[in-house]
């Protein structure tokens, strides 16, 4: 039976009555009603395309054939309880211990990735026996409560920091207290860590864990100074902690040149629990953490027995398979580095030619591009990212910003994203930012002139 299909005014007002309004839409003002996708391109009501630079979650690309044959084909066959026994978790399982460092063996299958960061919390207690937990400003780990607790981009807005939350400058060599000129900003940062964990010591607090994603997302695209991530965690283990890296927005080859993000720090470094999530079902709710032995024995020794009965069925665990058969067989890591790579090198060119854009950061498909009303304050340009994305939409190209002031314009999109496709936008933002210019050197004159507007 076919749906009923409304018109897009009847679908928001009824959107707008029957869903909470704190789920805010894209482009709220006038959203866009998307009925249709395939690769990087969305299609409205009317047929209209638009280039997706934003969907890290189809990770492979929309409704990617592959996986929506090997969905369909077990879903024909079974779907069970995770309590059966069954092929498909071990096969998968195996295919992502293949990517990880050998230490990071166990694997823990649940739907979401708000689901996996709250069983990382559980797992880093129960193995060290500790409470407190380190996060970054600005960070965002998830929306359960849990994750509100230790997500300064949440907490802030709401409760506030709890006593057993620690929270560390972002290592940010843009707008941070240690910046691009210094001569060893990893070592900088990592030691405002071991301040922190001795000010917590000094409290009588002890330290569980740290939670870090390995390029930070929501704090605006962030790439960490060389050698942060292995100083932090020596100084996280030393205290007694564990090292959580979230790989929830970065892995699967979204960097291009390693399979997960937190890799760039280099190959003699390793998290005790990743968490994974968005990209590894391609919008499928599917999600995992991988841990050691150790940190597994130790949480199967409280005598509670860890349940999910979705997380890990035989339908997640086809589409899983599938995502990585994609990666591999389309190339799709090293798509990141061409594509990636090219569209860093074309917006890096419109920043010697716009004042606005301060900075250009990013690897593989994971770029932004911040954007601020003066170079040598840096301040952010929070109206004019919002204007750009707006005037994008026109276009019809989709963009966000990000960061702690929306300043930053964010490229997160389909892995399959092209060359053209890249040129495509940088050919608009360029544009978008002449017919700017223009605007406001007409402005001037009529201001010098006295004209009234």
């Amino acid at each position: 039976m076919a749906l009923e299909v409304f018109h897009k005014d009847e679908t928001l007002q009824m959107r707008r009555k029957l869903i909470g309004q704190s789920c805010r839409l894209f482009f709220s003002r006038d959203p866009v009603k998307i009925v249709r996708a395939r690769g990087q391109y969305l299609y409205d009501e009317n047929g209209m395309q638009y280039l997706d630079c934003i969907s890290n979650v189809q990770h492979v690309g929309h409704c990617h054939p592959s996986l929506t044959q090997a969905a369909a084909a077990q879903m024909d066959l079974l779907n069970s309880n995770t309590r059966f026994l069954h092929d498909n978790i071990v096969l998968y399982a195996d295919r992502l211990a293949a990517t990880l460092p050998k230490k990071l063996c166990v694997f823990y299958f649940v739907n979401s990735g708000s689901e996996a960061n709250d069983l990382a919390l559980r797992l880093a207690r129960q193995y060290t026996r500790h409470q407190d937990v380190i996060v970054l400003d600005h960070a965002y780990h998830g929306h359960l409560t849990s994750l509100i607790d230790i997500s300064p981009y949440k907490f802030r807005k709401l409760g506030g920091q709890k006593e057993w939350v620690h929270v560390a400058p972002l290592p940010d060599t843009y707008h941070g207290i240690y910046r691009e000129d210094h001569p060893d900003p990893g070592q900088a940062y990592a030691d405002t860590m071991k301040s922190l964990i001795d000010e917590a010591h000094k409290k009588g607090r002890k330290i569980s864990s740290f939670f870090a994603e390995s390029l930070p997302s929501v704090g605006g695209q962030i790439i960490f100074p060389t050698g942060y991530c292995k100083r932090v965690a020596e100084y996280v283990r030393e205290a007694g902690g564990i090292y959580v890296a979230d790989e929830i927005q970065t892995g699967f080859g979204r960097v291009g040149s390693h399979f997960w993000a937190f890799q760039l720090q280099g190959e003699d470094f390793c998290p005790d629990i990743v968490t994974m999530g968005k990209p590894i079902g391609n919008g499928h709710p599917i999600a995992c953490v991988a841990t050691t032995e150790e940190i597994a024995t130790a949480f199967t020794a409280n005598g509670v027995e860890y349940f999910n009965t979705f997380g890990g069925n035989p339908v997640s665990c086809a589409i899983g398979l599938a995502v990585l058969d994609v990666i591999e067989k389309e190339d799709l890591r090293g798509n990141a580095v061409r594509v990636g790579g090219h569209l860093k090198q074309l917006l890096l060119q419109l920043q010697t030619k716009h004042p606005l854009i301060g900075d250009v950061r990013g690897v593989g498909l994971f770029i932004g591009m911040e954007l601020v009303k003066d170079r040598a304050s840096r301040k952010p340009a929070t109206e004019e990212a919002a204007h750009l994305v707006r005037r994008l939409k026109e276009e019809r190209i989709v963009m966000s910003t990000d960061g702690p002031w929306d300043s930053v314009i964010k490229f997160k999109p389909p892995m399959c994203f092209s060359i053209e496709d890249a040129e495509r936008v940088c050919t608009c933002i360029d544009q978008i930012l002449r017919d700017r210019n223009g605007l406001n050197k007409v402005t001037y004159i009529l201001d010098a002139l006295g004209v009234s507007r």
